[in-house]
């Protein structure tokens, strides 16, 4: 933890600010690529071991190309796609992925894309109580994002979220 906070001071002294919780730039140079990850945007995974996630009849589908590439190669000549597995997630599954993307962020996230996603509000309770210990920070009326403190522990605090 020592170290991760000597490296964000060091690099955010040297005008490259966190944008998310290993990466940095200047404002307007963040990777537009990864940033559809950390939205929890749409994609499509092509080629060998590559993975999507796009929305399908109102439900994020979750694809899983084949990983070796001669294999790969072979499906795509065969059926048009190296596509092997998949699964439609559950309300909840995609909840939890979009805090654990999202909190990510310096921006944090949209609690009211949040309660689409799982169609109920965050804890109030839990809420205050990450709040009360430095771990959470909203962002006006409309966002919440994790804390420096938070970010070192991110994955007990979107655990205690999505409870």
């Amino acid at each position: 933890a020592d170290l991760y906070a000597l490296t964000q001071e060091i690099v955010a002294a040297q005008g490259l600010p966190a944008y998310e919780i290993s990466n940095h730039a200047r404002s307007g140079a963040e990777s537009r690529h990864n940033l559809t990850y950390w939205r929890y945007g749409e994609y499509v995974g092509v080629g060998p071991g590559a993975h999507g996630r796009f929305v399908e009849n109102g439900r994020r589908v979750v694809t899983i190309a084949e990983r070796m590439p001669e294999t790969w190669a072979n499906l795509v000549e065969a059926k048009g796609h190296g596509v092997t597995g998949g699964e439609t997630l559950t309300r909840s599954e995609e909840a939890d992925e979009f805090l654990l993307m999202g909190l990510r962020l310096a921006e944090g996230i949209d609690l009211s894309r949040y309660e689409a996603f799982s169609g109920r509000s965050l804890s109030t309770a839990r809420l205050s109580m990450l709040q009360g210990e430095g771990l959470v920070a909203p962002i006006g009326n409309a966002r919440l994002r994790a804390t420096p403190a938070g970010m070192i522990v991110l994955d007990a605090v979107v655990a205690d979220l999505a409870r």
